[in-house]
């Protein structure tokens, strides 16, 4: 067995084994935000919004103006669900990954392979050739303009602490860190 060990360390071979949890979707869904052109609207938009209703709510308070009430109600309720969806997204996607059971992942220099109770698929390298690394995972991403797909990586997942270093080492032989 220790010779096996040793063999897949020489060819690159990094397995994983985990459960997925809400974290890894809200990690992996916060920071496909960061990569799409067009993730900064998210966050302007709330700021505008949140904007928006306290000048209103202030110059209906002063007086100065007549209360529309259409906004001080709508806005909050806007605001509140755009600051919610990457949770409720993350809670759509941690459904239909539970559904699978154990996630086993193998990451080799050909690509990775996801192994559930229920299926098995292969990623190379090509299909998701970025990646980034956050405290809790290793997230690979389609190189389309909004990052449609994407496959977690956990580190919880890894069987010691220096699977880490090996993973990282083939991520950055194969994609580029974004």
């Amino acid at each position: 067995m220790v010779m096996d060990m040793g063999r897949d360390a020489e060819q690159g071979v990094v397995e994983l084994t985990y459960q997925p949890v809400m974290g890894d979707f809200v990690g992996a869904l916060r920071e496909r935000n960061r990569l799409r052109k067009r993730g900064w609207v998210r966050s302007w938009a709330v700021g505008l919004l949140a904007f928006a209703f306290v000048l209103n709510a202030a110059l209906s308070a002063a007086g100065r103006d007549r209360p529309d009430w259409f906004l001080l109600i709508w806005m909050p309720l806007t605001l509140v669900l755009l600051l919610l969806t990457p949770r409720l997204q993350a809670r759509a996607f941690l459904k239909l990954a539970a559904r699978n059971g154990t996630y086993r992942a193998t990451v080799t220099d050909a690509g990775l392979t996801m192994a559930t109770d229920n299926t098995t698929t292969s990623v190379k390298w090509a299909a998701q050739p970025r990646y980034r690394e956050t405290k809790d995972a290793f997230l690979t991403y389609s190189d389309d303009k909004n990052a449609s797909c994407f496959t977690v990586l956990p580190k919880r997942g890894l069987a010691a602490p220096a699977d880490a270093d090996r993973l990282r080492a083939i991520l950055d032989r194969h994609l580029a860190r974004v």
